[in-house]
């Protein structure tokens, strides 16, 4: 069971990037995929996460919404974490998180998670 991230750069300020997580070995229903980052020195944060069960339902933190998106291609068996309207505090190493779990609720923190990807570095120039 992997997880690749990819999509980070470096990107003006309002600008958009669109991240990707693509599972392998698994595939996206029945889990609870997270997106986090990081700052060197800081902890990791909770950016975003989609449960994936009797339907889906995405959960973003206060910091991102409006502004981030999760969506995912079936076909491709990936998920997007779309952002928009970037900030230079949006600059951080994002990662997304896999956790097999039915649950109604989010998973906000990293140690619920057991499969992670190995990040992706976000640029926001200002």
């Amino acid at each position: 069971v992997q997880l690749q991230a990819s999509g980070g750069g470096l990107v003006q300020a309002g600008g958009s990037l669109r991240l990707s997580c693509t599972p392998s070995g698994f595939t996206l229903d029945g889990y609870v995929i997270g997106w986090f980052r990081q700052v060197p020195g800081k902890e990791r944060e909770w950016v975003a996460c989609v449960r994936n069960n009797r339907g889906s339902a995405y959960y973003y933190a206060d910091s991102v919404k409006g502004r981030f998106t999760i969506s995912r291609d079936n076909a491709k068996n990936t998920l997007y974490l779309q952002m928009n309207s970037l900030k230079p505090e949006d600059t951080a190493i994002y990662y997304c998180a896999a956790q097999e779990k039915f649950t109604m609720r989010p998973l906000l923190d990293q140690g619920e998670y057991k499969y992670w990807g190995q990040g992706t570095q976000v640029t926001v120039s200002s």
